[in-house]
């Protein structure tokens, strides 16, 4: 007879391989000083995922992915502030403290950054150890399942943030992606009007319902024909053509923010900055706003709600990243739903 004490163990679905993820048991966590454990609900995905799961980017395999994380605590320190039952959404970052970026506050641009679910081991598993500070109380009516929306909306914000809206000035967002959704979003919540572009109807169509006030759909090899002329662009596609066409369309003086990336190259004329005296800025990660971005999905629970196209319970998450690629249905968000409650 075995007289061995089986260990408690949790699941957690292990990218393996180049598109091969496989939901295994581990060891129970325990958290460490200062951290809570938690019972994680939601993972939304992203594009960033869809590369790691392809084997496409700077992550080594294997990993627990997921860094868009929503869950409830199952235990924390006592005398922390933070209760068993709180429902929270977990910001993943982490950064050193110690580089120019952090030292100027600009921590989402940290040289030495990590993230959980991309570098670490992250989100897609049934409990997870986080730091207390990177806990935030998820709004009492916005579901938990929502929550997980906020890591991406914060990367949203700090694009738009960083373009320096202005009411009721004119904006274009190139991509009606979810970056692009959640920006055209916080822009009209700003007063800003958001002229939407994608390259199928349907998708720039859909960001009617996160406040842009006109659609357009960008057509290859053509200049976009716009109702009006933006004084600022968020390019969040990562396409060369399409940074070319931020430039092109903005107004003189205007600001352009890329929150898209890509490897490829893309040429520029070294008359057209200059001339038309535009503020090129770059955006990554976000400074901290997780709880801005719970706030921005309570007051847009509608949208916050359409965003999510397709849901996955945790025992077939394989089918979920396949989805993230496809072209022939509209995908938003795609959630793993780890609890059904």
């Amino acid at each position: 007879m075995d007289h061995r004490v089986r260990r408690p163990a949790v699941k957690v679905a292990r990218t393996l391989a180049r598109e091969r993820i496989e939901i295994q048991d581990v060891a129970l966590p325990h958290p460490g000083p200062g951290e809570a454990l938690v019972r994680v609900h939601t993972v939304t995905l992203c594009g960033t995922d869809l590369h790691i799961w392809e084997d496409d980017y700077a992550t080594e395999l294997p990993i627990v992915q997921g860094h868009e994380i929503a869950g409830v605590v199952e235990s924390a320190p006592p005398g922390s502030g933070v209760r068993a039952g709180d429902r929270v959404a977990v910001s993943p970052m982490r950064w050193c403290g110690a580089c120019y970026a952090c030292g100027i506050g600009r921590v989402n641009a940290c040289r030495n950054s990590s993230c959980l679910g991309c570098y670490e081991d992250g989100g897609l598993t049934e409990l997870l150890p986080v730091p207390l500070g990177d806990l935030h109380p998820v709004p009492e009516n916005l579901p938990t399942g929502l929550a997980a929306l906020a890591e991406p909306a914060s990367i949203a914000m700090q694009a738009v943030l960083r373009g320096r809206p202005e009411k009721g000035e004119q904006a274009l967002v190139l991509g009606c992606g979810p970056i692009g959704l959640l920006a055209t979003l916080h822009l009209t919540s700003l007063g800003v009007d958001v002229i939407a572009a994608d390259t199928t109807p349907e998708r720039s169509e859909f960001a009617r319902l996160f406040g842009a006030t006109s659609t357009v759909v960008v057509e290859p090899d053509q200049a976009l024909a716009l109702p009006a002329e933006p004084s600022l662009v968020i390019e969040a596609t990562g396409s060369p053509a399409a940074l070319t066409t931020a430039v092109d369309a903005v107004t003189t003086a205007g600001r352009v923010v890329l929150v898209g990336i890509s490897d490829r190259s893309v040429t520029l004329s070294m008359r057209t900055l200059p001339v038309k005296d535009i503020d090129l800025l770059g955006s990554r990660n976000s400074q901290r706003r997780i709880g801005e971005a719970l706030e921005l999905l309570d007051e847009h629970r509608d949208a916050a709600t359409a965003l999510i196209t397709h849901r996955f319970p945790f025992d077939r998450i394989d089918e979920a990243f396949p989805l993230l690629r496809s072209r022939s249905q509209l995908v938003g968000k795609v959630a793993v739903e780890l609890m059904t409650s």
